[in-house]
């Protein structure tokens, strides 16, 4: 009976200790309450002149702004970037006025970089370690620090080295033109489908701004019509872009009018914890509901967001798939896109309603930032409040992975 009697005392021991333990350790939730980005910018283009610092601060004080918080009240910084080297959040965060006491990290996963730093900031967040995190992304590629290679002799010429688009053969990348399209090939992407597609991405983008669902997107850096637009957002015409030369002639398929290019810009949201959330009477906002990251093979780079995005499909905590309504994403070209539509059967619509990175540009670590801010816009922002209730983001990162989001509107 003794034995009984202790062994029936460590099971009841055992479950509320398991009960303790799950209820300290449950995720606090945490909310995107506000999202801005600048217009995306050509490099030595809209942004030529632009230190990163400059780029960055009129959007966070936008965003706080929109928060109805005071930069005093900012905790942490977590900012993604690819180019400038370092820790440029610390820089950035002084820049824009917010406290000596914040604290700032920079992430670099390349074009992932800004969807990382997002997604850094909940996981903290819904740790309980802060409870206001500024995140995002930025790029000042016009005006980042030059890269000089180490000769491997005395003898031989130091050369610089620049951050290369995934369709930049000059590059000192791994030559992923051939890769994609073999991939393309494959899965029967002619030319003209991707040309169809970057015509209507550009169509879309357009349509967009005389909607004029841009306007509380988009911080203007000066009171300039130019600043309100992004500057790659143009009506090309469907014969000019079948008449562009392909990046490997005679047969190929990718054209600088079907694949996205570099580009200056910056993204950045607010990120809470539930407490502050309710003490601002519960804003409407994004909350995450699953992330995932995939490693492909670096040459089989082009396949990256899908894989990635049949990992999320399992971790959906309870919805379907059917129930997404929107899929931003910064594709590397058309057929990038095309081919994730295809291969997880979603409707060519949901995918970049209002263009894609074909149109607007890729701004390179801050690319996946401006993905979160669009799908601000598309589910929280607006005066009808009839956006889709969840959204995915996505895209691939250089060097073979994929990432993908998916929120939910609150």
């Amino acid at each position: 009976m003794v034995k009984r009697a202790r062994a029936t005392s460590r099971r009841v021991l055992t479950t509320l200790l398991k009960e303790i333990i799950s209820e300290t350790m449950r995720p606090i939730p945490a909310y995107i309450i506000a999202a801005h980005r600048t217009a995306i910018g050509r490099i030595g283009g809209l942004h030529k002149s632009r230190r990163l610092e400059d780029l960055c601060a009129p959007v966070i004080a936008a965003a706080l702004r929109d928060s109805d918080l005071e930069p005093a009240q900012i905790e942490d910084v977590i900012i993604g970037n690819a180019s400038e080297g370092g820790n440029p959040a610390r820089l950035i965060a002084l820049a824009a006025g917010l406290p000596e006491t914040a604290s700032a990290s920079t992430i670099d996963r390349q074009c992932g970089s800004g969807l990382d730093a997002i997604l850094a900031a909940i996981r903290i967040v819904a740790a309980g370690e802060v409870d206001i995190v500024v995140a995002g992304g930025a790029e000042a590629i016009s005006m980042a620090p030059w890269r000089i290679a180490k000769p491997s002799s005395i003898y031989q010429t130091p050369h610089f080295t620049r951050l290369q688009s995934v369709f930049d053969e000059q590059g000192d990348g791994p030559p992923l033109v051939e890769a994609a399209e073999a991939l393309w090939s494959r899965l029967g992407i002619n030319r003209a489908q991707q040309d169809a597609y970057a015509l209507r991405s550009h169509l879309k983008a357009e349509a967009a701004r005389r909607a004029k669902r841009f306007i509380n997107e988009i911080v203007p850096m000066r009171a300039n019509p130019e600043e309100t637009r992004d500057q790659s957002a143009i009506e090309p015409d469907l014969k000019d872009l079948s008449q562009l030369a392909p990046y490997l002639p005679p047969d190929g398929t990718l054209t600088p009018g079907n694949t996205s290019a570099m580009h200056d810009g910056a993204a950045f949201a607010i990120v809470v914890s539930q407490p502050v959330w309710e003490s601002l009477a519960k804003p409407r906002a994004l909350r995450l509901v699953a992330s995932t990251a995939q490693g492909v093979r670096p040459d089989n780079e082009p396949s990256a967001p899908i894989e990635a995005m049949k990992k999320l499909k399992e971790r959906l905590n309870g919805h379907a798939p059917t129930d997404i309504g929107i899929f931003e994403m910064s594709e590397s070209s058309a057929a990038q896109a095309i081919a994730l539509a295809q291969s997880l059967d979603i409707d060519e619509d949901l995918v970049n309603p209002d263009g894609g990175a074909i149109a607007r540009g890729h701004p390179f670590g801050a690319a996946s930032a401006v993905l979160v801010t669009r799908l601000f816009t598309r589910m929280v922002r607006g005066k009808d409040n009839n956006g889709p209730e969840l959204g995915v983001a996505t895209l691939g990162v250089f060097g073979g992975m994929g990432l993908a989001a998916l929120f939910e509107s609150v």
